[in-house]
């Protein structure tokens, strides 16, 4: 599911920005919706969506702890 999500942790991506992030969530929302752009009627929910979805995604890369980051992938 959504392949073009990239991975947002460290070691993974060393610089996130909230576009970053937002762009993920977005990319969920579309997936999960089946929706590229929403209706009218549909555009403030899949916004709040988003809003959420992104600020959940930034509580978890804030809280994750990452260990054994010298390996590389």
């Amino acid at each position: 599911m959504c392949r073009s999500i990239k991975t947002l942790r460290p070691p993974m991506t060393p610089e996130v920005t909230e576009g970053d992030i937002e762009a993920a969530a977005r990319q969920y929302v579309r997936k999960v919706s089946g929706f590229r752009e929403p209706a009218a009627h549909n555009k403030e929910v899949f916004e709040a969506a988003i809003s959420d979805i992104t600020a959940a995604t930034e509580h978890l890369l804030a809280h994750l702890e990452v260990r054994n980051t010298s390996r590389s992938r």
